[in-house]
C-alpha cells in the first residue's frame, strides 16, 4: 500500500465536479508519471477545459495564484478519518503558450479545448501523460482517503486510462528522458528545464535522449538567466533525492556544472596523494561522497559533502623533493571562503550558510580528536548539529582509505559523554566576579573561560572551587 494521501480525495472530487458540469478533466504531470513508475505521488494536479473564471466560480475556496497562465489553486475539506484536513490542488486550464521572451513565463497564453494541444507545451514526455481516474479499467481508489493498492496500481492496469499524445509511455518503458517536441524550443521557453532534465534523469535512473542532451549542452550558458534561488533549489533536490552522484556527473557532462558551480567543476583532474586517497582525484573523491547521501538527507549535510574539499584546487602543491607528496596547505581556510561565496551567490539563509561553512571548516579536525584535551574534545562535540559533522567524516573516510577508527572514536566518545558534561552549567557569572571585587571589563571573558576550561577538564566541580581558581590565577 502507498501511504494514505488526503490530497487525492480532493483532487478527484474536483475532477468529478468539473466533469459533472460538462468539462474535460484529467490528472496530469508528475502524479501520472509516478503512479506508472510504482511511486507514491506527492500531490495530484488536475488539467481541464474549464477556464480559470469558471473554476474560480465553481469552487468556494480558490486562489488565483497563476490565473494569468490558467492556474487556480482549489482548497478542499476532506471528510472521514482525516476530517478537518484541507488539501490544495492545482487546476490548470488547457492552453497553448505563446513566445517566452524572459526564459521563464510565456508572454501570453491562449486557452484551448484540446488536451492534446495542451500537453505539447509541457517539458518532457514522461511528464506529458494524462490519466482518467474515472476510466472503467482504473483500479479502485478511495476518494475520501486516497488509499491506493500497490498491487493493482501497476503500469499494465493503468494503461487503458492513460492519454498519451507525446510517446511518454514508451519512454517510461525504455527509461528515456526526452523533451517534448523540439528540445531547443522547450529549454528556450524555460531555462530551468535544463536542470530539471538532469534531476529527473538522475532520480529515475533514465538516460537522456541524445537530441535533448545536445540541446542542453548547446544552451547551458542560458542557465545564467535563471534566478539563483531557483537554481539553488534544483541543485538541493539533486543532492537530497538519493541520486546525487549521477546528477552531478550529468551536470558535468552537459556543461551545466561549469555554469552553476564553476568552483566544483575545478575539482576534476586535481590529483591527490595516493597514500591517503587511492580513489583518485578530488572530483572522484567528491562523487564518492555524493554516492553515500541518503534520500531525504539534510540539505546542509549534502552541501557540506559537495563543498568540503572546495579549497583544494586553489591550494594544490606538487611534490617539491623526492619522497615529498602532494599537499593542500590551507585548503580548509580557503574552502570556507569559497564556500561562503557560493552560499552568498545562491542566497542560502544565514543558518544554512553557517552550518555548511562549519562542516567545511571542521572536517579535518577528526584527525586530531584522539589527541585533544578533554576540554577541547567536549567543545568539538558542542559544534552545532555534531551528528552532521560525524556523518560527513564517515563519508569522507569511506571515500578514501575506508578506515573508520577516527569515526568510531568520535562517535563512541560523543555518545558516552552525558550532555551535562559537554555543556555544563556555568559555575560563575559576571555578577559573581563583580561580587568578588573585580571591575567589569575585557578580563571577564578570559576569567570565565578559565573557569569553563577547568570545569570541562574535570578539575573543578563546584562554585567554591571556581572562586578559588579565580582568586589564585587572577589576583586583584
Amino acid at each position: 500500500m502507498f501511504p494514505p494521501n488526503p490530497q487525492f480525495g480532493g483532487a478527484r472530487h474536483i475532477l468529478r465536479t468539473l466533469r459533472a458540469h460538462g468539462y474535460e478533466a484529467y490528472f496530469a504531470g508528475g502524479c501520472v508519471r509516478d503512479l506508472l513508475l510504482g511511486r507514491a505521488p506527492k500531490d495530484y494536479d488536475v488539467t481541464t477545459s474549464a477556464t480559470p473564471d469558471v473554476v474560480l466560480d465553481m469552487f468556494p475556496r480558490t486562489t488565483a495564484v497563476g490565473a494569468a497562465f490558467g492556474v487556480v489553486l482549489v482548497a478542499m475539506q476532506i471528510d472521514g478519518d482525516i476530517a478537518g484536513q484541507r488539501t490544495l490542488t492545482e487546476v490548470a486550464t488547457f492552453r497553448h503558450d505563446g513566445s517566452y521572451s524572459n526564459g521563464r513565463h510565456p508572454d501570453q497564453v491562449r486557452y484551448t479545448l484540446s488536451a492534446q494541444e495542451d500537453v505539447q507545451r509541457r517539458d518532457f514526455t514522461i511528464n506529458g501523460l494524462l490519466l482518467d481516474p474515472e476510466h472503467p479499467g482504473t483500479p479502485h481508489l478511495d476518494p475520501e482517503m486516497g488509499h491506493q493498492n500497490s498491487e493493482t496500481w501497476d503500469r499494465s492496469t493503468l494503461r487503458p486510462a492513460v492519454l498519451d499524445y507525446v510517446g511518454g509511455l514508451a519512454d517510461l518503458d525504455a527509461g528515456i528522458l526526452r523533451a517534448i517536441g523540439e528540445p531547443e524550443r522547450r529549454f528556450a521557453e524555460d531555462h530551468l528545464r535544463m536542470l530539471r532534465a538532469i534531476r529527473f534523469a538522475a532520480r529515475f535512473g533514465f538516460s537522456i535522449d541524445p537530441p535533448t542532451g545536445a540541446a542542453i549542452r548547446s544552451l547551458a550558458p542560458k542557465i545564467q538567466s535563471v534566478s539563483r534561488e531557483r537554481v539553488r533549489d534544483e541543485l538541493t533536490r539533486m543532492l537530497t533525492e538519493g541520486r546525487a552522484r549521477r546528477a552531478f556527473q550529468l551536470l558535468d557532462e552537459t556543461g551545466l556544472l561549469a555554469q552553476v558551480l564553476p568552483e566544483v567543476s575545478k575539482l576534476e583532474g586535481v590529483a591527490q596523494p595516493p597514500e591517503w586517497h587511492p580513489e583518485g582525484d578530488v572530483w572522484t573523491h567528491t562523487l564518492m561522497l555524493l554516492d553515500q547521501l541518503e534520500p531525504g538527507c539534510s540539505m546542509t549535510l549534502a552541501w557540506g559533502a559537495l563543498l568540503h574539499d572546495i579549497g583544494k584546487p586553489a591550494t594544490f602543491t606538487p611534490p617539491k623533493t623526492p619522497g615529498d607528496r602532494i599537499r593542500f596547505s590551507g585548503h580548509v581556510e580557503i574552502g570556507v571562503r569559497i564556500g561562503a561565496e557560493i552560499c552568498r551567490r545562491l542566497r542560502f539563509s544565514n543558518d544554512e550558510t553557517s552550518q555548511i561553512l562549519s562542516l567545511i571548516d571542521n572536517h579535518m579536525r577528526f584527525g586530531d580528536a584522539p589527541r585533544m584535551k578533554t576540554s577541547t574534545l567536549k567543545r568539538f562535540f558542542r559544534l552545532n548539529n555534531f551528528p552532521e559533522h560525524l556523518a560527513l567524516h564517515r563519508m569522507d573516510s569511506m571515500a578514501s582509505s575506508g578506515n573508520l577508527e577516527l569515526y568510531n572514536f568520535a562517535r563512541e566518545r560523543s555518545e558516552a559523554l552525558p550532555p551535562e558534561e559537554v555543556r555544563p552549567k556555568p559555575l560563575l557569572t559576571g555578577r559573581d566576579l563583580i561580587a568578588l571585587g573585580y571591575q567589569p571589563g575585557e578580563a571577564f571573558k578570559t576569567m570565565l573561560q578559565a573557569v569553563e576550561e577547568a570545569q570541562l577538564e574535570g578539575t573543578i566541580q563546584t562554585k567554591e572551587q571556581a572562586i578559588s581558581l579565580i582568586r589564585r590565577d587572577f589576583p586583584t
